[in-house]
């Protein structure tokens, strides 16, 4: 039997993720497989025979375990659509528009070593610890000692399937880009999947792109694709100024995230990019809807309210924010880590989507608009960017927090997702911070916001103090 721990430390949150073959093996695979048809179920949307969708990303580990997988499903009788190479948003457009049940097999930002499976229900919809991962995790936890029941359906079968130009031909269906005039792009793969979804997306677009890194190469032998990191985007930077280009995009190695790079070589906060796609997604949808997490900028409701919008703030986390949008019929939603979700994409995040809606904003303006005038008026507040802290006791840290700076007039204290504490100076200027555990870790992680640098620092500086007098 497989040890528990292992699979406490295999099967997370979110997804199954781990070192491959430490942690994460093909007969662990093998069994997610059969647990996953099992807690799921998987007659298609329609009614029709039972089927899942699986794609990989370029990670050499990738084929062994799919291979297993699909050993597990078709042992219970049910059949495998096999789309290949594949972003993970393209895998969330095979699973929505087959009417599928889907699993994605990558490890996203993770180095080399590592391997995954995220997982989707029908339409694309989130499996996690509290939608069928626990379950899934016991019945892998039980089999590994028993086996997995036989069943009594014939084995499935499998056929594979190519679906990347019907994904291009959607994704410009949603953002077209025919009247955009000529831009100068430099993209950044990073070797994973942007590699394999760019070319088919942006080809034949009004747009000259200068390609970083599109081969595909699991061992990501040029930087890591963890855009997230500032360290891995200096090629963009600097490749971007060379070229002259208008504007540079990154992708992580599922290409799921988009970020993105200013005619100046400056990073664009994903908050800023949340504001400029929920104006444009309020033009299409007025009224609608738009979905925020709580540590994106302030700007993001202020914006949507002053477009005629909703704003609805929601915990960190794909799955919290998938579900609001379900519950509310929002129309799109960001986060402060370059995902973004759309409602007219099974409400499942893409940076294909975000990118596209990006290069559509800045071709839309006159000839000589730069991206970072454009951009302007989404940028109101100044952001710490999240700083983490290894704490031995979390929530006594949160406490002392808590007490410092509440009760008090004129500051609100709330415990959605961690602390937020939020005020205004004596000239009105807004200020806040938020302080939250990680889910996986002994980390405290704080994100701070102030009108101006110097306000942001002495607010980060001062919660800092607090935080680490409890360090471990």
């Amino acid at each position: 039997m497989l040890d528990p721990a292992l699979l406490d430390r295999l099967i997370k949150a979110y997804d199954v993720r781990g070192v491959v073959p430490d942690d994460l093996t093909p007969d662990i695979a093998r069994l997610v497989g059969a647990a996953f048809v099992r807690v799921v179920g998987a007659a298609a949307a329609d009614g029709g025979p039972g089927a899942v969708v699986v794609g990989r990303d370029m990670r050499p580990s990738g084929p062994a375990l799919v291979a297993a997988f699909a050993e597990g499903v078709t042992s219970q009788g049910v059949d495998i659509v096999d789309i290949g190479l594949a972003s993970t948003d393209q895998l969330y457009y095979a699973a929505g528009s087959l009417g599928l049940p889907g699993a994605m097999f990558t490890a996203s930002h993770n180095p080399a070593q590592y391997n995954g499976i995220k997982l989707c229900r029908i339409g694309a919809s989130p499996v996690g610890q509290d939608s069928g991962l626990r379950e899934i995790k016991s019945l892998v936890l039980e089999w590994s000692g028993t086996g997995v029941p036989a069943s009594e359906a014939a084995p499935g079968s499998i056929a594979e399937r190519d679906l990347l130009g019907a994904y291009a031909e959607f994704l410009n269906g949603l953002v077209p880009l025919s009247s955009s005039r000529p831009l100068k792009v430099v993209v950044d793969a990073g070797n994973g999947m942007g590699g394999h979804t760019v070319p088919a997306v942006l080809a034949g677009l009004p747009l000259e792109i200068t390609p970083l890194y599109f081969e595909l190469d699991g061992t990501f032998p040029n930087h890591e694709a963890n855009p997230i990191d500032p360290e891995n985007l200096r090629d963009l930077q600097a490749a971007v100024l060379e070229a002259g280009a208008d504007l540079g995009l990154a992708f992580d190695g599922d290409a799921d995230r988009c970020f993105v790079v200013d005619e100046k070589g400056g990073l664009v906060d994903p908050s800023t990019l949340t504001s400029l796609i929920a104006v444009r997604e309020l033009a299409k949808h007025p009224g609608s809807v738009i979905i925020h997490n709580l540590i994106t900028s302030a700007a993001v409701p202020e914006i949507v309210r002053e477009n005629g919008g909703t704003p609805e703030r929601t915990r960190v986390g794909h799955s919290f924010i998938k579900a609001r949008m379900a519950e509310t019929g929002a129309v799109f939603g960001g986060e402060h880590s370059g995902h973004f979700y759309f409602r007219d994409f099974w409400r499942a995040d893409s940076g294909m989507l975000a990118a596209l809606h990006t290069l559509a904003a800045l071709g839309e303006t006159e000839p000589g608009t730069t991206l970072s005038s454009l951009l302007a008026e989404y940028e109101r507040y100044t952001a710490s960017g999240e700083i983490n802290t290894t704490v031995a006791d979390q929530q006594a840290v949160i406490a002392q927090i808590k007490a410092e700076y509440g009760p008090r007039e004129g500051v609100s204290l709330d415990e959605l997702d961690g602390l937020t504490v939020s005020g205004a100076d004596a000239d009105g200027s807004r200020w806040w911070f938020n302080v939250r555990p990680s889910n996986t870790e002994p980390l405290l992680r704080l994100n701070a916001e102030a009108a101006d640098e110097a306000r942001m620092a002495a607010l980060r500086d001062t919660v800092l103090t607090i935080i680490r007098g409890g360090a471990s």
